[in-house]
């Protein structure tokens, strides 16, 4: 099993992909004239502006969904393995993944905008709602569909459950080992498998609205506590940060863990964790309820600054501080050693140990109850990446209980991730971020040369923001925009 999923891995993360996920970012960051760095201002104001709606969640909702699907366990486990893997130069490649990635958050989430639909309940939109209605594939949206269902139904969600369960093991100890069918495991997994899964039940068959009720309060909460920890570590040791810097600027152009790797960790995990380019942050932008798509464009693309230019580099400064790491080559051989040899580099023991050394009282258990509420919001955003997708497929097949099957099908596949190793757990998320990467990619590539809607909605908010406008409105048929459903009939309603 591991082997093959080690092939398939390989296969999908290509030096390919790496270099797409960078060049799209690049790319759209001269497009737009670098519209992440312009609008900064701009996206602090909407955070707060949008309101909810019968139908739509507000724009800090939105955020707040889309951002616990990307401040998971990629920040804290994450960036261990990057640094594991890739060097301490992989951190300045996270860095240029979130400063590009931004510019193609803002594109995707446009997109999903101005193509979302009104099922009657809720908004409804993401990347198999755009293809189809710019590419017009409909078998090249299903085919996104249905890897964002495998891959946020069950690829995903056990690296989330897996790092929360090696964590409160690392606390706690393994206390009882069970042998049985599935493998030998700790009774400290096994309980911690059935609480998350037993809490995930509760909340998913609430529907998005009690999904972004929860994690537009856990989202702040858990990214506060660990960032005010991840300061005060910091301040600790403020003497350090030069070292730091010059560590990671130097290493980022060196084969210290072989050629090549800082930049494909560094781009691999930036990717993971920030989510920029994969397609999964439209699904939740498509649920805001803004008076112009690219509000919440801006709003998404502010989302990947938060994750990985400060979550990212508050894990991967502690990590470096504290000298809590090893870095491993691509035979397996050890670079550079500074803890044992059997310190595991999936997962997140890296950080455990920093914040450990750095403030003994604190200790593991902290980083075990961030990490927890970091993987539990991700999970939950998965879920509602997978509803969304059965929704599109269900406009076309009207099978009935596949919702209940996905459920069921993600609580499995949580429980399981708890009790399989890291590495597998970790080596299939990467396949699905890595399929779900390709397909989505490419799709905006092609979507631009066909028509730019996401450039003619920034060109006609900056107009209208320029004018002072005080109550901004969008016309697609005016810009020249096909397909945006949704948009026509609001502004029909409003004629008549």
């Amino acid at each position: 099993m591991q082997s093959l999923i080690n092939y398939l891995d390989g296969i999908i993360w290509s030096p390919a992909l790496v270099y797409l996920c960078l060049g799209a970012g690049l790319f759209y960051s001269i497009i737009t004239r670098f519209v992440q760095v312009r609008h900064f201002i701009e996206m602090w104001r909407l955070l707060f502006f949008g309101k909810s709606s019968d139908k739509g969640i507000s724009s800090f909702q939105a955020m707040s969904v889309s951002l616990s699907g990307r401040v998971g366990t990629g920040n804290i486990a994450g960036v261990a393995s990057a640094i594991g893997f890739g060097g301490p130069g992989a951190m300045f490649w996270m860095w240029m993944v979130a400063l590009f990635g931004a510019a193609t958050a803002y594109i995707e989430s446009t997109l999903a905008q101005i193509y979302k639909e009104d099922d009657g309940k809720e908004f409804r939109g993401g990347p198999a709602y755009y293809i189809e209605k710019t590419i017009g594939i409909k078998s090249y949206s299903w085919i996104f569909a249905l890897v964002s269902i495998v891959s946020c139904g069950i690829l995903l969600p056990g690296v989330q459950s897996n790092s929360i369960a090696h964590a409160v093991e690392a606390a706690l100890g393994p206390v009882l080992i069970i042998e049985s069918f599935f493998g030998t495991f700790s009774f400290v997994k096994f309980s911690t498998g059935l609480i998350i899964s037993i809490l995930l039940a509760s909340i998913i068959f609430g529907g998005v609205k009690r999904i972004a009720n929860f994690t537009k309060i856990a989202v702040p909460f858990m990214a506060l506590g660990y960032m005010i920890v991840a300061f005060i570590v910091i301040a600790l040791n403020f003497s350090e940060i030069p070292r730091v810097f010059y560590m990671i600027i130097n290493d980022a152009f060196s084969p210290m863990a072989g050629i090549g790797a800082a930049i494909g960790w560094g781009v691999k995990r930036g990717v993971y964790s920030n989510e920029a380019g994969q397609g999964t942050g439209p699904h939740a932008a498509a649920a805001a309820n803004v008076e112009h798509p690219t509000q919440q464009g801006l709003v998404q693309s502010f989302s990947i600054y938060i994750d990985t230019l400060l979550v990212c580099s508050a894990t991967g400064f502690m990590i470096l501080i504290t000298n809590a790491y090893n870095v491993y080559g691509i035979d397996g051989r050890l670079i550079i050693q500074n803890l044992a040899d059997n310190v595991s580099a999936n997962g997140p023991i890296f950080t455990q140990i920093a914040i450990e050394r750095a403030l003994p009282g604190i200790d593991r258990l902290f980083v075990s109850l961030a990490l927890f509420f970091f993987a539990f919001t991700t999970i939950l955003a998965y879920y509602y990446i997978a509803e969304t997708n059965i929704a599109y497929i269900y406009r076309t097949i009207k099978v009935k209980g596949l919702m209940t099957i996905l459920k069921i099908v993600l609580i499995t596949a949580v429980f399981y991730g708890t009790l399989e190793e890291a590495e597998l757990a970790w080596t299939m998320g990467d396949l699905g971020v890595g399929l779900m990467a390709w397909c989505n990619v490419v799709s905006m590539l092609i979507i631009f040369f066909i028509s730019k809607p996401a450039i003619k909605s920034l060109i006609d908010y900056e107009d209208q923001k320029r004018k002072g406008i005080v109550k901004y409105t969008f016309n697609p048929v005016k810009l020249g925009i096909k397909g945006a459903s949704y948009w026509e009939e609001k502004l029909n309603k409003k004629s008549s």
